[in-house]
């Protein structure tokens, strides 16, 4: 007997709905808070924040255990669809909202003009290189293509550490 087709949705699928739905939530919060929605806005930030530093904490170490894997086997195999997913389910989607709301938030608080954003900015926009990297990275997984070496994927497992934590010192100190 043939396998029945499966009829949930792609991981890339659910993420663009639940995107989708948190984009429509947050939008009704702020037609209905009004400036009310600022605190609201900022625990949404936070929490996309949180995740996309899960995920850019969390898809080196793949890599790094990746990288042991003979290319074709099972094991070999596992890693790209987890990184795959992690990427495209949790990382991608909480990088978009944390760009947006952080956006929305700085507008709102009127701190275009302050250092410590700008900073602040020049940090996040490392951090969306690093994430960009990291996405190439799981296309070269995919098509077993992955040059670097393990060491290496040790190392940049620390960018994203050394950034979060010069972030949060800027978001919370505003030293300048």
């Amino acid at each position: 007997m043939a396998d029945a087709p499966s009829r949930t949705a792609s991981p890339a699928v659910r993420a663009t709905i639940a995107i989708a739905v948190a984009a429509a939530l947050l939008v009704a919060v702020w037609v209905l808070l009004g400036q009310g929605a600022y605190l609201w806005m900022k625990a949404a930030h936070v929490i996309a924040v949180i995740a996309w530093m899960a995920g850019m904490l969390y898809l080196p170490r793949l890599f790094v255990y990746h990288c042991d894997a003979p290319v074709g086997s099972a094991q070999s195999e596992t890693f790209k669809v987890m990184e795959r997913r992690l990427l495209r389910a949790i990382i991608n989607p909480a990088m978009v909202l944390t760009w947006v709301l952080g956006l929305w938030l700085a507008w709102q608080g009127s701190f275009f003009s302050d250092g410590w954003l700008h900073a602040k900015l020049a940090l996040v926009i490392a951090m969306s290189g690093v994430h960009g990297y990291f996405s190439a990275a799981v296309r070269k997984f995919a098509a077993d293509a992955n040059t670097t070496s393990q060491r290496a994927w040790r190392i940049w497992n620390e960018v994203p550490t050394a950034l979060m934590i010069a972030i949060v010192i800027l978001v919370i100190v505003k030293p300048f």
